[in-house]
């Protein structure tokens, strides 16, 4: 099974350069979005042989996520279940018969950090809803988390410490989700890979230089480490600032 996610930064603007390229040639299983940026009946896509599932932020022309699967679920959840995380459309949550798929897109703490005490709380709710799906069975969640794990997922650590995504506070989080029995499928392949990154800033020619970070991710319950066969970076692939990353399973 191949799993694609990619923040695209704005699904308009990013099927004009060429979003439907990419989505044709990976033909994936399941393929996540973040990053929406619209409002229901501002876009129409043809995806033959897929089942559409949107979330939309209230505010216009912010976050939102999608997800489109060859699959149809068991049941779909839209945020998750508290009123002051679900107003911006950045979780959906698919369940199959083997595994829940929960695509997120993790609120970003912004520039001078004003919004990592929010940041702070949605990290514990997010990470309190994974565990509670977990009883039922195993969870796979993809999607842009807006953190920088260790000093090897960005060009520069040392000038970025202080920064939104790079905090001390973001980073105990992310260990948090692992020691609670997640696993990151890109680092359980390549623990040691440098220079592999996700999203690069559209200043300085950041990507020209691949001076990028890896903020985007997909991880899975331990239970599923047997099931793993490979994780993907498309470096390669624009149309964002993001680029898709990929999963193979089963």
């Amino acid at each position: 099974m191949k799993l694609i996610s990619w923040n695209v930064n704005g699904l308009r603007a990013c099927v004009k350069k060429g979003f439907m390229d990419f989505f044709k040639e990976i033909d994936a299983d399941i393929f996540c979005i973040q990053e929406t940026k619209l409002q229901e009946g501002q876009i129409e896509l043809d995806l033959d042989g897929y089942y559409q599932y949107w979330n939309y932020a209230e505010k216009k022309g912010y976050s939102g996520t999608a997800i489109f699967s060859k699959i149809k679920p068991i049941n779909v959840v839209y945020g998750i279940g508290e009123e002051e995380h679900d107003k911006e459309g950045r979780v959906i949550t698919l369940e199959f018969h083997k595994f829940f798929l929960v695509t997120v897109y993790t609120p970003n703490s912004q520039k001078g950090l004003t919004r990592l005490d929010y940041r702070m709380k949605w990290e514990d709710s997010f990470l309190t809803y994974l565990k509670k799906l977990e009883k039922t069975k195993p969870v796979i969640f993809c999607g842009d988390l807006n953190v920088a794990h260790k000093e090897i997922d960005l060009k520069n650590p040392k000038t970025n410490r202080k920064n939104a995504g790079f905090t001390d506070e973001e980073r105990s989080k992310f260990d948090a989700l692992l020691n609670a029995g997640f696993i990151d499928t890109f680092r359980y392949f390549y623990p040691e890979k440098q220079g592999a990154y996700t999203w690069w800033s559209y200043m300085f020619n950041a990507r020209a230089n691949n001076a990028g970070w890896r903020i985007d991710y997909f991880c899975v319950s331990n239970s599923l480490k047997n099931e793993l066969k490979d994780a993907m970076i498309y470096s390669d692939v624009m149309g964002s600032d993001h680029c898709p990353i990929g999963l193979e399973i089963f």
